[in-house]
Formats: structure tokens, C-alpha cells, sequence
């Protein structure tokens, strides 16, 4: 059974109104999108109220049907997504209470990120082969991740207009069409600099492109290939494919700046982290970076 109209009718206006107010990306948007999209499917397919009616045990209901279908990390997505979604309506007077006031989050086992050593990082660097012109730009695309730990999306749709080699930054577009200033370190800023006057050129064959890191057909390169290109140089430098995509070389990035004294909070700006609360993740390698100094220092370490 399709789901009600005036349901559908309520989440395009909350997610335009998001569009409109916070300026969240597509894919957030989608997202938001699909998982209420999916709760107004289930109520109407059960014969339940309307989504403005929804009455806590009716969504108790729901997340118990959830639950066994889903991760507790999907489960936590759609309470994240339906708690926005009701504290809107609240807040707009559309409805009397929220829903899901009451409603605790799913219990999830901490799951730390996939981390590479430094030793890993520096033999995924040197797998591209500098003596072809495709070998140096994907040489400069991991210097430029490794150094400023974009993601990935952030990395492919760099513009030559977006990286200042004399300043030594580039400027990324982040989530919600966030910029922030990163900083790229004298080795991406030599590697950037050689692709560009020895390997840009002969990829491009005269072709016009405002963007930075070029295919062989002279367009921008996209995420998947990408993503393709690090699984075929973690082959080279004898690094399980399985255990490395760009997201790793981000964590790399964290890593390796905090095991070499950076702040939490620093990490927090460069990763372009809205909430110090998803930094978090790295307080561990924080923790046992204390201990390795305190060991190393304190009289009775």
C-alpha cells in the first residue's frame, strides 16, 4: 500500500525547509527523505494514523519492526532523522508533543576506524608510477588526501581556483556547502606543483578544464574511479584492498596528527567536523598517546 498523500505532503515540506534554512546537501536530504518516507509507508500499510497523529507506542511499534530488520547503527540513523523531523513540526506548532521524547537509542558496540601506519601510508604514496602522466596525478591525489584529510568528494571536485600553492591551502567545500581553509604541507604543495606543469597538461592534450585532478577523456575525475585507483595501488604496496578505501586515508590523516601531538579540537576544524561529538571516535589514540608520554616522562611512569 502506497503511502498517504498528505504524509509525502509533510516530508517534502521538511525537507525543502531544510534546504532552504540550513543548506544541507543532497544526499542529507535524501536521506532524511527515505527514512521517513519509509515510516509513513509502514503506517499506512498497518492502517495506523497519520504522521502528525503518530502516537508514541505507534512509533514504539516501528522501531521494534526496525529492529529486526536493520543494524542498531540504521536504527539510531532513523531516531536521529525522526527526532529533527518532530521537534520541526513542534516547533511550527503542527503538533502538540513529540513522539519520540521517550525514545532511547539503540545500544551499539564502539567500532574504532580502520587505521594505517605511517610505514602503509608511505608505500601507498610511492605505488604510483611518477614516469606516466596519469602516475603523477595520482601521486598528487593521495599527497593532497594524506595531507589534508578530505573526503573524498571534497578531493574530486577540487577546482584549480579552490588551491593556493603560494599560500599553501586549498579550500574545501564540505557538507551542507560548508567551506572551510586546510592547510597542505610543503610535500602535497612539490607533488601538486609537478603534476601540474609535468602531468596535467599531457592528460588534458589541450582539452579546457577548471578542475583540478583530470581524467584521460579530460573531465573530472569521480569518486569511483577513485576509489578503484586506491584499490589497485593498496595491490602494489602489498596492503589488503579490502582493508583501504579513501575513507581509511582520512582516518590516516586524524591518526597520525594526533600520535604526533595535535589537539582533538584542531583535528575537529581540519576533518571540517561540525560537532566535536564525531571527532570522538579518535579520543582513543588521544588516550593512548597520554599514556605513551606520562609512560615516557613521569618519574613513576
Amino acid at each position: 500500500m502506497a503511502s498517504r498523500p498528505t504524509d509525502l505532503a509533510e516530508i517534502d515540506g521538511f525537507c525543502d525547509a531544510l534546504w532552504l534554512e540550513d543548506g544541507l546537501a543532497k544526499a542529507t536530504l535524501a536521506s532524511y527523505r527515505s527514512d521517513l518516507g519509509r515510516l509513513a509507508q509502514w503506517l499506512a500499510e498497518h492502517g495506523h494514523e497519520p504522521l502528525l497523529d503518530l502516537r508514541e507506542t505507534t512509533l514504539t511499534a516501528f522501531i521494534a519492526h526496525l529492529a529486526r530488520q536493520t543494524k542498531a547503527t540504521s536504527q539510531a540513523r532513523y531516531l536521529a532523522t525522526l527526532r529533527r523531523f518532530f521537534r520541526w513540526q513542534l516547533g511550527r506548532g503542527r503538533i502538540v508533543a513529540d513522539p519520540t521524547l521517550k525514545l532511547a537509542n539503540p545500544s551499539r558496540p564502539s567500532r574504532l576506524p580502520k587505521v594505517m601506519s605511517e610505514k602503509q601510508v608511505e608505500a601507498l604514496l610511492d605505488a604510483p608510477d611518477l614516469d606516466t602522466p596519469l602516475g603523477l596525478r595520482d601521486r598528487a591525489m593521495l599527497e593532497t588526501l594524506y595531507a589534508t584529510g578530505l573526503r573524498v568528494s571534497e578531493l574530486v571536485h577540487l577546482r584549480l581556483h579552490e588551491i593556493s600553492l603560494a599560500d599553501g591551502v586549498l579550500r574545501a567545500l564540505g557538507k551542507g556547502s560548508k567551506e572551510r581553509l586546510v592547510p597542505l604541507g610543503q610535500l602535497a604543495i612539490d607533488w601538486i606543483t609537478r603534476y601540474l606543469h609535468e602531468g596535467r597538461p599531457a592528460i588534458l592534450h589541450g582539452q579546457q578544464s577548471d578542475a583540478l585532478f583530470v581524467t584521460a577523456r579530460g573531465g573530472p575525475m569521480t569518486r569511483q574511479a577513485f576509489w578503484q585507483l586506491i584499490k589497485r595501488y593498496a595491490l602494489l604496496a602489498g596492503i589488503a584492498p579490502e582493508k583501504l578505501s579513501p575513507h581509511v586515508l582520512r582516518h590516516a590523516f586524524a591518526t597520525h596528527l594526533l600520535n604526533h601531538g595535535a589537539d582533538l579540537r584542531v583535528v575537529q576544524l581540519l576533518l571540517g567536523h561540525a560537532d566535536i561529538s564525531t571527532t570522538q571516535i579518535y579520543t582513543h589514540v588521544a588516550r593512548e598517546r597520554l599514556k605513551s608520554l606520562h609512560a615516557t616522562h613521569h618519574p613513576r611512569g
